[in-house]
């Protein structure tokens, strides 16, 4: 049965992919009539958001669903996965977007229909800062790192088409002026200035989807409360030494713990249990959703840093390099 958290996402993706549909099909037909290059820009954005919108609706509900035979680690780095594509594909419209206006400037530049372009900019500007609001608000109360990509794109959509519509507005103004010489060269400025401003955007997106895919430990500001929680947590139990990692595919968190007890300390099944709930409740206080497994050992090289090769080579290496904190230093 889907949770009312899965519905409001899965209602919040749906609706941005389709006012992204929405204005990709308005300004692919309005740049034709109008022959410009930033509304064309605009369209080819929209239209990839929404055909990879239609790929996250289906991830965002994959994402909900436990681990599985075919998925023993689950679905999250199918997050990471789309917003890697997202960031990705919005470089390389923007790199051809670029290069198409610099052709245009050296070539004389690009006359366009002021009028049609200017009621265009105006309806995109609106619409683009209307999904923004919407999904901000749904994200008060839905932890979703889909929605939260989505969130960012409408934000520099909405600051895009706004630049769009001051520079369509300045020309009918310097025709007035009679300044006809810079009137073919707005559209082509107004592309480069927009794609340079923007740059920032896709490949910060990309960039954290591709490390997380990469199993890269979470930010310092996720990760140290965390390692913080726990090692206070086990504060009060005899161990040589712990040993954290985290990884963040996604929503999900994934920690595990490796505790290196002292040996000849006595641990039940049942204590090591009551050990485990303890850590996930500790955890869960700070982030979620979050797997937590913890593992208890008497002997270090179960618990220490590898790279594959047999244990005891593992334990001859040292600690070097782990997530640890050693209670005999």
């Amino acid at each position: 049965m889907a949770t009312g958290r899965s519905v409001t996402e899965s209602g919040a993706l749906r609706l941005s992919t389709a006012v992204a549909a929405f204005i990709g099909v308005l300004a692919l037909t309005v740049s034709v009539l109008s022959g410009s290059q930033a509304i064309l820009l605009d369209g080819l954005f929209n239209a990839i958001y929404a055909v990879v919108g239609l790929f996250t609706l289906r991830v965002g509900r994959l994402a909900l669903s436990p681990d599985d035979d075919t998925y023993p680690f689950g679905y999250g780095y199918f997050e990471s996965m789309v917003n890697a594509c997202k960031g990705l594909l919005m470089l390389g419209v923007s790199a051809l977007a670029l290069f198409n206006a610099v052709t245009a400037l050296l070539t004389g530049g690009n006359a366009i229909a002021a009028g049609i372009s200017i009621v265009y900019a105006g309806v995109a500007t609106a619409s683009c800062v209307a999904t923004a609001f919407a999904l901000k608000r749904i994200s008060r109360h839905v932890s979703s790192p889909l929605l939260e990509a989505d969130i960012e794109n409408w934000r520099v959509n909405a600051l895009i088409s706004a630049a769009v519509l001051l520079a369509f507005c300045l020309i009918p103004l310097a025709q007035a002026l009679g300044w006809y010489a810079i009137v073919p060269y707005v559209d082509s400025w107004l592309v480069i200035a927009v794609v340079l401003l923007c740059l920032g955007v896709p490949i910060r997106v990309a960039r954290r989807a591709i490390l997380e895919l990469l199993n890269r430990s979470p930010q310092p500001a996720i990760a140290e409360p965390v390692r913080a929680a726990l090692t206070s947590a086990l504060a009060s139990l005899p161990t040589e030494a712990i040993y954290i990692r985290m990884v963040r595919p996604g929503r999900l968190l994934y920690v595990t713990v490796h505790v290196v007890l002292e040996q000849g300390h006595p641990l039940s099944i049942a204590e090591a249990d009551r050990w485990r709930a303890t850590l996930d409740t500790c955890v869960r206080q700070i982030s979620t959703p979050v797997l937590v497994e913890t593992l208890f050992t008497g002997a270090r090289r179960w618990a220490a840093p590898s790279a594959g090769v047999d244990p005891v080579d593992a334990e001859a290496t040292g600690p070097e390099g782990g997530a640890e904190r050693d209670d005999g230093r």
